[in-house]
């Protein structure tokens, strides 16, 4: 059973970093599609980075090109979202998901809920201004 953990979340001013991390067990780690998402109160989950572990394919949203990087570190079965250049509207709990990569009929989806079977807890990202 793949078991997922996000650690990194934290409070910062607005224009600092943070660096989240979602650690993988139970399933072999370069095979998986990791996407990380978000939801702040009131507002519907977004989907915000992916990669595909099989080939490194990434994806991001609008809101978070040119200053979120994603990237995979296979000795340590961690997917990381660097975040830069962080506002008060990046305000929210940050989730990791995964499910099977490797497939890029589905490229287009990646940031999509419904491709993703397992979830972490979440962590929480606060921006003051």
């Amino acid at each position: 059973q793949l078991h997922l953990v996000e650690s990194g979340g934290g409070s910062v001013q607005s224009g600092g970093s943070l660096r989240l991390a979602c650690s993988a067990s139970g399933h072999p780690f370069s095979s998986l599609l990791v996407g990380w998402f978000r939801q702040a109160p009131g507002k519907e989950r977004e989907g915000i980075a992916a990669i595909d572990l099989d080939d490194g394919y990434t994806s991001y949203a609008d809101s978070v090109k040119g200053r979120f990087t994603i990237s995979q570190d296979n000795a340590a079965n961690t997917v990381y979202l660097q975040m830069n250049s962080l506002k008060p509207e990046d305000t929210a709990m940050y989730y990791c998901a995964a499910d099977l990569g490797g497939r890029p009929a589905v490229r287009h989806l990646q940031l999509q809920e419904a491709v993703y079977n397992y979830w972490g807890q979440g962590t929480q990202v606060t921006v003051s201004s």
